[in-house]
């Protein structure tokens, strides 16, 4: 990704595409140009291993990995992690207490990373508190000027009912991925709204809620194809 690129200089790079009617539409977006591979880094934020965030987040990043070949992903789980959020607010953690985060950080400050997408479960209409004390320590990338911004970030949420608050917890997340000036997108069309919203409770499993899968296909393709033109494809 070009070390120059901002929101501004990718907003303006739009509005000259629609004014000159040369814009991409999202099934083609993937075969246009050329340029180097970009990753997109998903992180999974149930604090249950290989459960359904983990599952719906995997059919996400498939999803990226298809839009094109220059696309190549990463699944990281947070459960058994330990990231605690009070170090974010200057609390120091206790002698020889383990502390996972630091590892984190040039994971998805590498300059390969186009995309970073954060999957959480619904808990009362909201994220999970590891999702929540991993957003609190990515002050970390503000204080390193601001290492995510420019890049693309998308959300997916995922509750025990259909309408169990996942596009509230999905706009709580976008809220705290907008102060690293991480540039925010939805899923694609046909629906192009906030992001993924699975419903865990489908009779025969998650991957059983066709709506659900579809939002996160749709949010894992257009998180691949808004970071390939960001990385001048």
């Amino acid at each position: 990704m070009a070390s120059d690129l901002t929101r501004r200089s990718f907003l303006g790079a739009a509005g000259t595409a629609v004014a000159s009617g040369t814009v991409v539409g999202a099934a083609g977006a993937a075969e246009s140009g050329g340029g180097g591979r970009v990753k997109i880094v998903g992180i999974c934020c149930s604090p249950r291993q290989g459960m359904t965030t983990f599952q719906s987040l995997q059919v996400c990043l498939d999803a990226a990995q298809k839009a094109s070949d220059r696309i190549e992903v990463e699944l990281i789980e947070l459960a058994g992690k330990k990231i605690d959020g009070s170090v974010a607010a200057g609390v120091p953690l206790a002698p020889g207490e383990k502390d996972d985060f630091p590892a984190l950080v040039p994971k998805l400050a590498a300059p390969e990373v186009g995309g970073v997408i954060v999957a959480t479960p619904v808990y009362f209409a909201n994220m999970s508190s590891l999702c929540k004390a991993f957003l609190e320590r990515c002050v970390a990338f503000r204080k390193q000027d601001f290492a995510l911004g420019g890049k693309v970030a998308g959300v997916l949420a995922v509750g025990g009912s259909r309408n169990g608050g996942q596009e509230l917890t999905i706009r709580s997340v976008q809220t705290a991925l907008m102060c690293q000036e991480l540039i925010i997108v939805g899923e694609d069309r046909p629906s192009a709204h906030m992001g993924g919203t699975v419903w865990s409770g489908t009779p025969g499993g998650v991957t059983e809620d066709e709506f659900g899968m579809n939002s996160a296909q749709a949010l894992g393709r257009h998180v691949a194809q808004v970071a390939l033109r960001l990385a001048g494809s």
